[in-house]
């Protein structure tokens, strides 16, 4: 039952970690939860890099906080992620999916659901937004004590076969033993997005990380310890709302909703 209400109590960490560095014994424990994920044939196609040096972190910091400022300062984020914000409450009960828009800046505040429209992104660049998210998004990532790429092995990872889809899934398990590993140790963990979201960024960081050509970057988290009182970002959200059995379950056919 710990192992249960643990993952049903996983969440992301969207703050900052404390300085402390990850002790060595606890990023071993975090590989061999991960090691012990299932994968088509025990092929294990997945491969790590553990980061802690200092300079390293503070360039894909620097790479993570430049893409998230042109993402926002484009529009290109909030036009490929629309569809996933809420901004109320009685939207995300309804809905229980995507994110609920619930903390901005002051200024933004009155103007909540427009936020992300054309006059809301116009705005947002007279406010300055996009660079003050992008430096809130490279401090956070340059804070972290540990980061984490994920990449797999393109022996086992072909696109467009059966074995780029077991090679997928089986690092999805593995991530997955990680992400419900760390709550236990009194970390948190979050995917470093907003790279991969432009493809010259993620050249970058393959290229600072000498990823050879045998393998293939997938993704990279910042990993650390928690503190007390973890600050929120500028704009954040919140998405712990889950969809209820009938609206993802069926019984013996998909035209049977599963009920509560």
């Amino acid at each position: 039952m710990d192992l249960i209400d643990g993952m049903l109590a996983r969440r992301t960490t969207n703050g900052p970690f404390r300085p402390d560095p990850v002790s060595r014994d606890h990023q071993h424990l975090l590989m061999r939860v991960a090691q012990a994920a299932p994968s088509h044939f025990n092929s294990q196609p997945w491969r790590f890099v553990l980061i802690e040096n200092p300079d390293t972190i503070a360039q894909v910091a620097a790479i993570a906080g430049q893409s998230m400022t042109e993402l926002i300062e484009g529009g290109v984020f909030f036009e490929r992620y629309r569809r996933y914000f809420r901004f109320t409450q009685q939207e995300m009960e309804e809905r229980r999916d995507g994110i609920h828009i619930d903390h901005l800046p002051g200024p933004l505040k009155p103007f909540t659901r427009q936020v992300f429209s054309d006059a809301g992104l116009k705005l947002m660049r007279q406010l300055g937004v996009p660079k003050k998210l992008g430096e809130d998004n490279r401090k956070l990532v340059a804070g972290s004590p540990l980061l984490l790429a994920v990449l797999l092995d393109k022996g086992e990872y072909r696109p467009g076969e059966l074995s780029g889809f077991y090679s997928v899934f089986g690092m999805g398990a593995a991530m997955e033993n990680i992400w419900n590993a760390v709550g236990a140790l009194g970390m948190g963990i979050q995917f470093v997005s907003t790279p991969m979201e432009l493809p010259r960024h993620w050249q970058a960081i393959q290229d600072l990380l000498r990823v050879p050509g045998d393998l293939e970057l997938m993704a990279v988290y910042r990993l650390g310890y928690l503190p007390p009182d973890q600050a929120r970002p500028s704009i954040d959200w919140s998405s712990r709302h889950r969809k209820r059995l009938e609206q993802f379950v069926y019984r013996d056919t998909c035209e049977q909703p599963e009920r509560e």
